[in-house]
């Protein structure tokens, strides 16, 4: 290359990472691996700004496997309780809280589930702003704290405290910024770490009711819900060892609303359409135990571990979904799992044995376990800015907070008394959400094809 001139234009010399060195005693030192002799710089010159580089997540990694562990073990102690309230549900119904309703119980469960929602519109915030191992504090500590406080309750409004509001608030700490710090850590597999991590819901799912069952006749209410809140505070300890942000804050204050999102319409719609999903979702996970019952399918010692067979489905539904999305698209997978929900969810109607019971509650458990994990996935990728993500989450988990807050309580209106009838309007009521959630989800995904061409979203 020739050169000519000034100064900084030596004819002998190549520029190598922004020095003056000579072309053959660089090659040469480069060779031998010898230090460069950096001449001087050259007066009035600089280089230049180099260009910003985008950041590249690592795809793998001990410190990014780390954080899908301590993902999962959030993921226990969130969803994981939700799952298994099925087994409070029927013995507040049969036993501690018999004078009350079983909407005025299932409200318990539904403010916690809620809570895990509505607080996300300040957990996404802070998070955003670099607040994320507060959050983990606080979060742990308010369910570990409210389990002890639950296992100390007789009287309606202190379950209500204690189980529904207190683990509610710490659930919605944790659980968004437990699904937006991998985004920091995987790209190419976020939907596969995002199913990776939910799996601990379920499992927990599986293993709270065995728990239990088995204790709860043995050693009382009291001290089998302090087991569980020891297991949980022993577990707690992986994700305040572990996980930690790998970007800086955004720099931005903390926001509650992005205001460009109610111009994007799919990511409208897509919210819209977690509205009715959410709202029928988890009335077999609250109801099913109290269905077998009541129907003679089984005994009510028994009726808990159908509650289980929700979860060891679920555990199938939140890997295998995600792994085939990182291929065909969240979106994509997650309308078909809604579809199939749907169905089953009519199929409930048919149920009436131990046999039917065991095969709806796996096919169940699976489908709704995909819906359950794809939703973050596919909020990451309606997010043009990675760094507004837990704005748009904590949006739309607002919304879908909303729907859980109510739609076990109506199908408990709708179920009291327990007859014939009853039933079969709370599960229409629960199975024609999900419809209208698929439609929802389905228009979602034309409005992307649109506007981006191809299918893979």
């Amino acid at each position: 290359m020739e050169k000519s001139g000034s100064r900084s234009d030596l004819s002998e010399t190549d520029r190598i990472d922004g020095l003056d060195i000579p072309a053959e005693a660089g090659a040469k030192q480069l060779e031998n691996g010898a230090p460069f002799a950096v001449s001087e710089p050259v007066m009035g010159m600089s280089p230049g700004p180099e260009p910003p580089t985008p950041d590249v997540p690592p795809d793998g990694g001990l410190q990014a496997w780390l954080q899908v562990v301590g993902s999962t073990v959030i993921l226990i102690n969130t969803w994981g309780i939700i799952n298994s309230f099925g087994v409070f549900q029927q013995l507040y119904e049969r036993d501690i809280l018999q004078d009350r309703s079983p909407s005025d119980i299932s409200w318990i469960g539904s403010v916690q589930a809620a809570l895990l929602f509505f607080t996300g519109i300040v957990s996404g915030p802070l998070y955003d702003a670099g607040h994320f191992r507060a959050l983990l504090v606080v979060g742990l500590f308010m369910i570990v704290f409210g389990m002890f406080m639950t296992s100390l309750c007789v009287a309606y409004w202190q379950f209500l405290l204690a189980q529904g509001f207190c683990i509610g608030i710490g659930m919605g700490l944790l659980f968004l910024p437990s699904a937006a710090i991998l985004s920091q850590y995987f790209a190419r597999h976020r939907a596969l770490v995002l199913g990776l991590s939910s799996a601990g819901s379920p499992i927990a799912g599986i293993v709270i009711p065995i728990i239990f069952s088995r204790l709860e006749p043995v050693i009382g209410f009291g001290w089998t819900t302090r087991v569980l809140a020891f297991i949980m505070l022993a577990l707690s300890t992986i994700p305040i060892a572990f996980m930690r942000t790998r970007l800086p804050p955004s720099g931005r204050r903390a926001e509650l609303f992005d205001p460009s999102a109610f111009r994007d319409f799919p990511y409208v719609m897509f919210t819209a359409a977690g509205f009715f999903a959410f709202l029928t979702l988890y009335v077999p996970f609250f109801y099913m135990a109290i269905f077998a019952s009541t129907h003679d399918i089984t005994s009510p010692d028994f009726a808990p571990y159908l509650v289980t067979f929700l979860n060891v489905g679920s555990v199938l539904g939140r890997i295998i979904p995600n792994a085939v999305a990182d291929k065909a698209g969240a979106l994509n997978v997650l309308i078909i799992c809604m579809v199939a929900s749907t169905a089953v969810g009519y199929g409930w109607l048919g149920v009436n044995n131990l046999a039917s019971s065991i095969v709806f509650t796996l096919l169940y458990g699976a489908l709704s376990g995909g819906v359950v994990s794809l939703t973050p996935s596919v909020i990451v990728s309606l997010s043009p800015d990675m760094s507004r993500v837990g704005v748009r989450m904590g949006m739309g988990f607002v919304v879908t907070g909303c729907s859980l807050l109510i739609g076990t309580p109506i199908a408990g209106a709708i179920v009291r008394g327990y007859t014939e009838d009853r039933w079969k309007g709370t599960i229409a009521y629960a199975a024609t959400g999900l419809f209208v959630s698929a439609i929802m989800y389905a228009a979602a995904r034309v409005v992307v094809y649109k506007r981006q061409g191809g299918w893979k979203f």
